[in-house]
């Protein structure tokens, strides 16, 4: 019987044919993970050219956009159980834009421009810290806690940055006699990210499983406080997570000089 695509009748397996022969792999990608790390890039790069022409609120939202799609894209990949190396890269990739570039330069063209070499030298130690965090993450996965992230993550960094250019714009606060303080602001996130102090990940947290009414309470109403004045309440959450770190270690510091 002819072979309709024209080729040529197979030939019977060598002993090692097989091995000497691998099947080419595959070039594909997973569409639907990679569509929310696409989104998280898109994020990252709109909030650079928002910053750019001055539309800093609408800047700070993107990051805050990134950071949801960011967290999905996980989790997605894990439920639909297409987790791949590519998408790890790709996710990284998109966080160093999403978290690392775009906060850094937002801040820049919104306030630490003003405070000339120092600015841009402090938004530099920002972006290299996400850089560095990044890869830090990328070669400790599976040999770490996976209850604590050492250093702080990359998108809770983005946020403490991006959250502090909205709360301001929002209320149209002038920081021009400010730029320097929060010059080392920006830059001490950036130290934070690489840092050893351990930050709780809350990824012992079962979503599925039974949680106690004061916790759910505690939910609601931090929802409930945050709809009041997104810009001002996401940032305070955010830098109380932040400053979580460092005191924590404080604590732990003090209690071990006690014993």
């Amino acid at each position: 019987m002819n072979d309709p695509q024209g080729n040529k009748p197979e030939q019977p397996e060598q002993p090692g044919q097989e091995e000497s022969n691998p099947k080419p792999r595959s070039r594909g990608i997973y569409l639907l993970p990679n569509l929310f790390t696409t989104g998280a890039l898109f994020c990252g790069f709109y909030a650079v050219v928002a910053g750019m022409n001055g539309a800093f609120d609408n800047a700070a939202i993107a990051i805050f956009v990134a950071m949801v799609l960011d967290g999905l894209d996980g989790r997605v990949a894990r439920l639909t159980n297409t987790s791949s190396a590519f998408g790890a890269e790709y996710d990284s990739l998109s966080d160093m834009v999403s978290f690392g570039v775009a906060p850094a330069l937002v801040t820049f063209s919104w306030a630490l421009s003003g405070a000339g070499k120092f600015g841009w030298f402090c938004a530099f130690i920002y972006v290299a810290g996400a850089a560095l965090r990044l890869a830090r993450f990328n070669t400790q996965i599976g040999s770490v806690d996976k209850r604590y992230f050492m250093g702080l993550p990359s998108p809770a960094a983005a946020a403490s940055v991006a959250g502090l250019v909205w709360a301001c714009v929002e209320f149209n606060l002038d920081v021009s006699g400010y730029i320097y303080l929060i010059a080392i602001y920006v830059a001490l996130v950036g130290v934070l990210m690489v840092s050893n102090v351990l930050y709780y990940s809350f990824k012992d947290v079962d979503p599925k499983g039974k949680i106690p009414f004061m916790i759910l309470l505690v939910i609601v109403l931090t929802i409930g406080v945050i709809s009041i004045s997104p810009p001002i309440f996401l940032w305070l959450l955010i830098l109380g997570y932040t400053l979580s770190g460092p005191v924590l270690w404080l604590l732990r510091k003090r209690k071990s000089l006690i014993n």
